[in-house]
């Protein structure tokens, strides 16, 4: 398996991690490990579940053209 180093964390952050490895019962490099594999998969996947929910959710709407809008709102002044 690959290692990565990361440098210049902030204090802060990295007392937060060990606060919730112990939560977890679990080392900092570990906590660390499950963050990035979480973080990764899950944004991938959530961005294409939003994505599919946004396009149903917005699927029978009339779009409107940006220009008339604009004319409108400029002519209303």
């Amino acid at each position: 398996m690959a290692q990565l180093l990361v440098r210049d964390v902030p204090q802060d952050v990295v007392e937060a991690l060990k606060r919730r490895a112990a939560e977890h019962g679990r080392s900092a490099e570990a906590e660390h490990r499950i963050i990035l594999e979480e973080a990764l998969r899950a944004g991938r996947a959530g961005f294409w579940e939003r994505a599919a929910a946004l396009r149903a959710e917005t699927r029978d709407r009339k779009l409107t053209n940006s220009t008339e809008l604009i004319r409108q709102d400029r002519d209303e002044r």
